[in-house]
C-alpha cells in the first residue's frame, strides 16, 4: 500500500517542480530608446542581479549613435584645394556632418508590486562618446570622453515577459557639472 501513495508524491512533487518552473519571471529586456543616456538613439539589454526577480538591484548597457553638424575649419578647407588643387567649392557651405557613438552604462534600481506590470526605476551611471562632439550646448574634448546621467522611469514589463515600455525623465550630467534636462522613451521584448 506504501509503494502507490510514494510514487503519486513522487509525481506531484515533479508536476509541481516543472510547473514551477514554467512560472519563470522576466527579470531581462532588450529596448529600443530615444533620447536618454545615449543622447539620440540606443539599442540596450537590461537585466536584475538576482534571478526569477522583477525588482531590486540590476543594469543596462547600451550602444547608440547620432550625428552631428559641423563646420569645416579653413584651414581643413584650405589643406584640402592644395591637395586636390581644387578650390571650386570655395563658396559652398562649409557645414558637414559626422556620426558619433554613444556606450550607456548603468545601475539601476526598480520598485513596485512583483505581480504587477508596472515597476519604477532610479538609476545612475555613464555614458562614454566615441568621438568629440559639441551638442545641446555643452562640448566633448576628446574621444572616449565620459558624461554621467541618471534616470525615472516607469516601466512596464509583464511578469512573464513580453512587449515591455519605458519612458521617464534622464538628465544628463555634463563635463563641467552642469545639469541638462534629457527625455526617454524605449519599446522592447522582455524575457
Amino acid at each position: 500500500m506504501k509503494k502507490p501513495f510514494s510514487i503519486i508524491g513522487l509525481l506531484i512533487i515533479v508536476i509541481q517542480s516543472l510547473a514551477a518552473q514554467n512560472e519563470t519571471v522576466a527579470n531581462k529586456q532588450f529596448y529600443i530608446e530615444l533620447g536618454g543616456p545615449g543622447v539620440v538613439m540606443t539599442t540596450n539589454f537590461d537585466g536584475r542581479f538576482q534571478s526569477n526577480s522583477r525588482l531590486g538591484l540590476g543594469y543596462r548597457l547600451g550602444v547608440g549613435f547620432g550625428s552631428e553638424k559641423f563646420d569645416v575649419k579653413f584651414r581643413d578647407f584650405l589643406k584640402k584645394a592644395i591637395l586636390e588643387r581644387d578650390i571650386s567649392d570655395y563658396f559652398a557651405e562649409h557645414e558637414s556632418t559626422r556620426t558619433f557613438y554613444t556606450f550607456p552604462a548603468g545601475l539601476n534600481y526598480t520598485f513596485g508590486k512583483p505581480n504587477r506590470a508596472s515597476s519604477f526605476e532610479f538609476g545612475a551611471g555613464v555614458t562614454v562618446f566615441s568621438r568629440r562632439i559639441s551638442l545641446y550646448n555643452w562640448e566633448l574634448e576628446k574621444p572616449g570622453h565620459v558624461i554621467g546621467h541618471l534616470a525615472f522611469m516607469y516601466r512596464f514589463m509583464p511578469v512573464n515577459g513580453g512587449f515591455s515600455f519605458r519612458i521617464g525623465f534622464t538628465p544628463i550630467i555634463g563635463t563641467a557639472g552642469d545639469l541638462y534636462p534629457m527625455a526617454a522613451v524605449g519599446f522592447g521584448y522582455a524575457f
